[in-house]
């Protein structure tokens, strides 16, 4: 079968293999051939389609024709093939395309006749590929609905007045312009209004050109691969003071303590700025801004986020005092992996208007802390992230941040504080806390009783005895509980998840009381009995929502295993509730099934006939002929181990010793030790000109004998050549040869083979007819 689909598929014209490459195409509304290997663009394609991926291909042209049919395409993905010609035509049936991307192509030139009939287009992507410049003529005048752009590549180094007209609104704008180096003032002033702007331009007076066009029209200037490194360069950039954005974010950029000053006094200055962005940035500095930042406060900037922010000499920066006046109005403050040991004092009780701090993924510890959550610090705060820093005593965080009287939601998460104390303090108003992964093995008086929301998953807890009366929300997932929390101790309770635990069952009492509740997550446990238990839960118990079992269990797996599964839909089946029984039988036919295939392949051969396809194999990797240099032996001798006083003691001294000696390759002195034998067999064979098979009785019923003669059944009669030479030891049958070895059976009932025989007289002429098929 296999050879006659290779058979078949050989005569497939190029168009009938690219559509069996992607079948989907011609039923499906969504397509998806994405990596798939493809040269061109699938025919077949219909008018039912709506959504075609073709990315990750080989696709190196868009012809007239091979979209012609697909006219109800709404999205169309080519990126990151090899695609360098368009055809002026071919998307002239796309009247409907919302998205075409071909980003990551080699499109050297572009052209507005392509873009012509998309008149629905919202979101072109052109990025990556190896155009210069946007051309001559307005590349996009004819896109009105177009919402997203991003063009650029490593190459890109102009952009012309005209390039954008046409477009009056983008939702995206993204310019790829590392390279970026002619720019023509009033390239962008046709856009209104853009709400999102990336820029990638690496130089400085390119990109202040860019921001000036862009000073009303852009609502979030997204800034990326800019080094802010050279202060006399900075005054190029005041023009941004002037922007009416209101979100600045700095990505991939560098700054230093030289230019920081000057960064922030322009930020500063912009009227409508809310919040100012920097992630993955590096600073140059310790924060030795000697030069105090002189800037008239902003009254609108509320926001500050700075995530994986890389200071090489995190552990010399200095208090911050210049920037003590520029922070009372923030409200939300992120600082997110930036090696923060310590937030000073002064900088603290400055954040008046504070309401969120994320100081997570930091180097917080218990004693810097204390002194960064001083008196009269962060006064307004309501959300405080500590987790992933370095705290370890529960009393002291606790008591550091009792002060806070705002504090509603407190996470200190992924910090290792083991035991904890029978007493803590804690702000008066906390409802929110969170717990998880800190090494907690019992849970103490010292868990604040106001609490609304309990977060203690992924911890040591044997048991919950706490007593809790305002918890609503409770999560013991991946911990040690056998048990259920006691319901008259946390009477309000609505929502319960307990997962990954140590359940074995519920008792009739312990759901009674939590009727109350809309949801209790139990599953990943090790339940029971679970036909009748979820048979009475189902009757029975009132809660909305009851998830128990896992698509892993092996105990309760049932439809209650799919998450958020409705108790009262369940409908248990006979095979649900007997699953050893379907797992015994299962086993016992897959057992048959093995056994049943062990009998049928010792029956037909089926060893040796893996045996002769991996001798197949090692023949066919290898070349045909060996190059003559690599020929060692006249003669490869196979021969059974009781014929070998015959072969060692009569053939060899014949041939050996004879004027000009043959060199012969017997197993027993010739083979590589500790070599594979099967190897040794093969090489053997392949560094002999010919191969000598002295057959016998003992030859037929040898195992190695068969090895050697299943290699040359490939290597050696399939190519129909004289390298095999046989000698009949004994009168011997060609009907004792194994019927496996058909061809082996047709030469001997075919060709001349030299026979021993047993008067001495004509054992001489044997010889000479042996010396003389080995010269040949």
């Amino acid at each position: 079968m296999w050879a006659i689909y290779m058979a078949l598929a050989a005569h497939l014209s190029k168009e009938q293999a690219l559509k069996q490459a992607c079948p989907s195409c011609d039923a499906t509304q969504s397509c998806n051939c994405s990596s798939m290997g493809l040269d061109l663009i699938p025919s077949g394609l219909t008018g039912k389609i709506t959504t075609l991926n073709l990315a990750h291909n080989r696709i190196k042209q868009i012809r007239g024709h091979d979209l012609q049919q697909a006219v109800n395409l709404r999205a169309l993905m080519l990126q990151s093939n090899q695609i360098r010609s368009i055809d002026k035509n071919s998307f002239g049936s796309q009247g409907k395309l919302e998205l075409l991307d071909l980003s990551n192509n080699s499109l050297a030139h572009l052209s507005p006749v392509w873009f012509g009939p998309l008149f629905s287009l919202q979101h072109l992507h052109i990025q990556g590929n190896f155009y210069r410049d946007l051309g001559e003529s307005p590349l996009f005048s004819s896109l009105r609905n177009l919402s997203s752009l991003h063009l650029g590549n490593p190459w890109f180094s102009t952009i012309r007045q005209g390039n954008f007209e046409g477009i009056t609104f983008l939702n995206t704008l993204k310019i790829d312009g590392g390279s970026l180096s002619q720019y023509e003032p009033g390239s962008l002033t046709s856009i209104k209004k853009i709400n999102h702007v990336i820029i990638s331009i690496k130089r400085i007076d390119v990109f202040s050109a860019v921001i000036r066009d862009l000073l009303h029209s852009a609502i979030w200037l997204d800034v990326r691969e800019l080094e802010f490194s050279a202060p006399e360069k900075i005054q190029l950039l005041r023009i941004m003071s002037s922007s009416f954005a209101k979100k600045i974010s700095l990505k991939q950029c560098l700054l230093t303590d030289a230019t920081v000053p000057g960064i922030v006094s322009i930020l500063e200055g912009m009227p409508k700025l809310m919040e100012v962005q920097m992630k993955d940035c590096t600073l140059l500095g310790t924060g030795q801004w000697f030069k105090r930042i002189h800037a008239n406060q902003s009254q609108s900037l509320r926001v500050l986020t700075i995530e994986n922010l890389s200071i090489e000499e995190f552990y010399l920066f200095t208090d911050l005092q210049s920037v003590l006046d520029l922070v009372s109005h923030f409200r939300k403050v992120t600082v997110e992996n930036a090696k923060v040991f310590l937030v000073p004092c002064r900088l603290s009780q400055q954040l008046l208007s504070l309401q969120y701090l994320d100081l997570s993924m930091n180097l917080l510890g218990d004693q810097s802390l204390e002194h960064s959550a001083c008196q009269g610090a962060w006064p307004s705060l309501q959300t405080l992230n500590l987790s992933q820093n370095s705290l370890s005593n529960l009393k002291i965080t606790g008591k550091s941040l009792s002060h806070l009287r705002n504090l509603s939601h407190l996470d200190i998460s992924e910090n290792n504080f083991g035991e904890i104390p029978d007493k803590c303090e804690w702000p008066e108003n906390l409802k929110y806390l969170n717990l998880s992964s800190t090494q907690i093995p019992k849970l103490t008086a010292c868990i604040p009783s106001s609490l609304e929301v309990l977060d203690v998953s992924s911890n040591n807890l044997q048991d919950f005895g706490l007593q809790l009366q305002f918890l609503k929300e409770l999560y013991l997932t991946k911990n040690h509980l056998k048990t259920l929390p006691e319901a008259a101790a946390i009477p309000n309770l609505v929502a319960m998840s307990i997962s990954r635990n140590k359940l074995n069952s519920f008792s009739k009492e312990e759901f009674e009381s939590f009727k109350q509740m809309e949801l209790l997550d139990a599953s990943a446990n090790n339940f029971i009995c679970s036909c009748e238990f979820l048979s009475f839960i189902q009757h029975e118990v009132g809660i909305a929502q009851v998830l128990v079992g896992w698509p892993e269990s092996y105990i309760c797996d049932s439809p209650l295993a799919v998450r958020g599964a409705q108790v009262g839909s369940v409908q248990l089946s006979l095979m649900e509730c007997h699953r050893s029984l379907l797992v015994s039988l299962i086993c016992g036919l897959v057992f048959l099934f093995i056994l049943i295939l062990v009998i049928i392949g010792y029956k037909y051969h089926a060893v040796w006939y893996m045996r002769m396809t991996w001798a197949w194999l090692q023949a066919k990797r290898k070349p045909k002929r060996v190059p003559a240099k690599d020929i060692c032996y006249d003669a490869f001798v196979s021969y059974s181990e009781n014929d070998s006083n015959w072969v060692e003691n009569i053939m060899v001294r014949q041939l050996e010793q004879a004027c000009p000696p043959f060199r012969l390759c017997l197993h027993k002195r010739d083979f590589v030790p500790g070599k594979w034998i099967v190897d040794n067999i093969i090489d053997s064979i392949e560094k002999s000109h010919k191969t000598l098979f002295v057959l016998s009785e003992h030859f037929v019923q040898s195992e190695w004998c068969k090895y050697e003669l299943d290699f040359s059944h490939f290597r050696l009669f399939d190519e129909n050549n004289d390298a095999a030479i046989l000698i009949l030891l004994e009168p011997i049958q060609s009907q004792a040869i194994p019927k496996r070895f058909c061809k082996l059976r047709k030469i001997m009932n075919t060709k001349t083979y030299l026979e021993w025989p047993l008067d001495e007289e004509q054992q001489q002429m044997f010889w000479e007819n042996l010396k003389a098929a080995l010269k040949s």
